[in-house]
């Protein structure tokens, strides 16, 4: 089966979904984080109220909901009787009280169980995603994809709480599946803002998404994107705009900008070559593009992107 383009996406911006650490507690409990990257938090058990910079009111999370917080400065977890003074809680990088109960043991205890992870991005996919997603993303444990969601999650936890061989590997993976089932779920909200993940939930647009991205050096026009859509010009790059946030071919130049990221972080081609592979006239005005939407030249964001490695 041909990759679809959110398969393809998640290549490209080498997506990664990491489990940093979970809290089981009971009574009035708290805990503070600062952040710095893309988070995302999956309730097991009991009532979690969230509050995080940017969210106004808290947001109770019930057992199967995830949040993915995005571009946030600090976020508050509590648990447990409202009006109660609050004692303060640890994640726990090891999940040992979790390992010691048990994903069954967990579930029936009544007491409040989270678990917290990271989305890390390359360079490109801090522009590719973390643009894409609102500030604070919810799927909910009772919405239409609650069953995979809710199975995505149990998996990873019985891979946490076991000692089964392979399991580190396993979370890994399974963290990587939570990750995706959760992306999928935002993609198809309502309120997600205009952006390249909206731009891919949309059946009108994708023809000419997938056209954009299968041939990124073919000079596409408007017109003919419009007719990859089957749509008149007017319609679809009215649409496109309200979708993606940008017109058609801004967005087509930008991809290719993004591609041309992702080679010259892990390639050696040389950026005449790169550019016609990309579908422009010359190196200066794949170069002059290049910086426009970087700030840098091509061989200066390579320096860069080099040099950040190897630090």
């Amino acid at each position: 089966m041909a990759p679809d383009q959110l398969s393809r996406a998640f290549d490209l911006v080498e997506v990664r979904g990491v489990l940093t650490g979970g809290v089981v507690a009971d009574g009035a409990w708290v805990t503070r984080a600062s952040l710095t990257e893309l988070k995302f938090f999956a309730v097991i058990a009991g009532v979690v109220r969230l509050t995080a910079d940017g969210v106004d009111d808290p947001i109770d999370l019930t057992p199967g909901d995830v949040v993915v917080l995005n571009r946030r400065s600090w976020v508050e977890l509590r648990g447990g009787p409202v009006g109660q003074v609050p004692h303060a809680v640890e994640p726990e990088a090891d999940f040992a009280s979790l390992r010691r109960l048990g994903l069954p043991a967990a579930l029936a205890s009544g007491r409040d169980v989270v678990v917290g992870g990271r989305v890390d991005l390359n360079p490109v996919g801090q522009v590719l995603l973390a643009e894409a997603l609102p500030p604070v993303a919810l799927v909910g444990g009772a919405g239409p994809t609650a069953d995979h969601l809710r199975g995505s999650v149990h998996r990873l936890i019985e891979e946490v709480t076991s000692d089964r061989l392979g399991a580190a590997y396993a979370v890994r993976q399974h963290t990587q599946l939570l990750l995706l089932e959760l992306l999928r779920s935002v993609a198809e909200q309502a309120d997600l803002p205009p952006g390249w993940l909206r731009a891919l939930a949309d059946p009108g647009l994708r023809p000419a998404l997938d056209a954009i991205h299968t041939d990124p050096a073919r000079p596409w026009s408007l017109p003919d994107l419009a007719r990859t859509a089957a749509m008149s010009r007017t319609t679809f790059a009215e649409r496109f705009r309200t979708v993606a946030g940008v017109p058609p071919i801004t967005f087509l130049s930008r991809w290719r900008i993004v591609l041309a990221q992702r080679a010259l972080r892990d390639r050696d081609a040389r950026v005449g070559a790169l550019a016609a592979e990309l579908g422009y006239a010359s190196e200066s005005a794949f170069s002059t593009a290049f910086k426009r939407e970087t700030g840098l030249s091509p061989l200066q964001y390579r320096r860069q992107m080099r040099e950040g490695v190897a630090a």
